[in-house]
């Protein structure tokens, strides 16, 4: 941490006014113009008094009054540090838009991410860390992404195993494998914004297949795969925005499909990990027909940069991982050190169980707020399905007036027409508090006029 000396009190003000107040005030500009950054320690209050040769008490308010509105926290014999502002603190507006995994609850990520890194800095030649890694994963690397697959895809061989710095650039690899410009991509009718980019970079022509509340209608696949399409792209689990989740039976439908049409399936899965008992991967049921794409951002976090691919075969593995290296060379060295050191020492399990249970709690206090709400006990958001003819465009301004972030149908339809809805996202909200003022906010939004509200 860099000790900040007291240069930022030349900043107080003269004049009139308490002088605790100018004090504040000092501190806030530093902090909004960047001269304090989060992290940096302030000098003790005592030295502040003898800078402004002023009385000690007169420093205890102003920092007081300074912890009370979050701009710095004290940490029991080590001082007091500016503190880092929030999204929602900086723009004065709580997203419900982003889909994050909520923070795990009964774990600090932040205090296990700096004890493993330094563990990894003191036994690694740091330079190595630095260099350029060719491949798609180590052998430890691929032997954490098949434990972590296991409770879905059941043993995996570590050749049909790659590494990757995130889902996007993941199913971006395979994609470029698998299709070529002018070819067709079967896709849920509303599905993730990410593969309606890639499918447009690309240039592919999106045939959306007819879903269930379990997700594709099987007639309905066949039908898309005889009529010559060139790969299918889903998520069985908690799918994004509809949050269908296909049975057993639906997944036995769908390989036995896949296999008799010859058509590779990207099987995007970033949710089923939140499931206490996870159904079976598509992969597991048509092996040399299904890509599996895991991303490790949903259920811990974002910051890992982390996605594990499982190939049908070999050769297969080996295309996906030259992609991967035209697309983005390596993942970071780094990160993928830290996955691997958390899968293997329980840090993994012990963080997911904790967003687990933080995401249970955050869809309850949907569910009660947000009643006709669609979700799983563990979702990190629900869909609202809404008329054909509500103005979408006026809804998220609605919201954007009210402090709330959301985002509507029209940003996962994969053609006109597909459906009306609105996707919220549970895990972005700071902590249970906020989300539960945010979520009543938008029940509000929601609710016809004279309708009575849950509170």
């Amino acid at each position: 941490m860099a000790t900040q000396s007291p240069s930022w009190l030349t900043r107080v003000p003269s004049g009139e006014g308490p002088l605790y107040l100018r004090i504040l005030q000092a501190l806030e500009a530093a902090i909004r113009e960047g001269e304090l950054q989060p992290g940096d320690q302030l000098p003790p209050q005592r030295a502040v008094a003898d800078v402004l040769k002023i009385d000690f008490t007169t420093v205890t308010r102003a920092y007081a009054l300074a912890r009370a509105r979050g701009l710095i926290e004290g940490a029991v014999g080590r001082g007091t540090f500016v503190k880092a502002i929030s999204a929602e603190d900086e723009a004065g507006v709580v997203d419900l838009s982003m889909n994050l995994p909520p923070p795990p609850e009964g774990l600090s990520l932040a205090k296990a991410m700096r004890e493993t890194s330094r563990a990894i800095l003191d036994r690694t030649d740091f330079s190595a860390l630095m260099a350029y890694h060719p491949g798609a994963g180590s052998v430890a690397h691929r032997a954490a992404a098949a434990a972590w697959l296991e409770p879905t895809l059941g043993e995996v061989p570590s050749e049909r195993l790659l590494i990757a710095p995130g889902a996007q650039t993941g199913i971006a690899a395979v994609l470029s494998v698998l299709t070529r410009p002018g070819d067709t991509l079967i896709v849920e009718p509303l599905t993730y914004p990410g593969i309606l980019a890639l499918a447009a970079h690309r240039g592919l022509r999106l045939i959306p297949c007819p879903v269930d509340g379990e997700g594709f209608v099987p007639e309905a696949l066949e039908a898309a795969c005889a009529a010559g399409a060139r790969a299918i792209y889903c998520t069985p689990t908690l799918q994004n925005p509809t949050t269908a989740t296909m049975s057993l039976e639906r997944r036995r439908d769908i390989a036995r499909i896949v296999r008799a049409a010859g058509v590779p399936l990207i099987e995007d899965d970033p949710y089923a990990r939140l499931l206490p008992q996870p159904l079976p991967a598509l992969a597991s049921l048509a092996p040399g027909q299904v890509y599996h794409v895991a991303t490790l951002s949903k259920c811990l976090t974002p910051g890992l940069r982390t996605a594990f691919i499982a190939a049908p075969h070999a050769r297969a593995a080996g295309r996906v991982g030259e992609a991967l290296r035209a697309l983005s060379l390596m993942a970071s060295p780094l990160m993928s050190a830290v996955v691997t050191a958390w899968v293997r020492d329980g840090t993994a399990e012990a963080a997911l169980a904790g967003v687990r249970a933080e995401a249970q709690a955050r869809r309850a206090i949907a569910a009660r707020l947000l009643s006709s709400a669609r979700g799983g006990e563990q979702s990190l958001h629900v869909w609202l399905d809404l008329p054909l003819d509500r103005d979408l465009a006026q809804l998220r301004e609605a919201g954007r007036r009210r402090g709330l972030a959301v985002v509507t149908a029209e940003a996962f339809a994969a053609a006109p027409n597909a459906g009306s809805g609105l996707r919220v996202s549970l895990g972005a909200a700071r902590d249970r508090k906020v989300l539960t003022e945010a979520l009543g906010a938008l029940a509000q939004l929601l609710a016809p006029p004279g309708a009575p509200l849950v509170v």
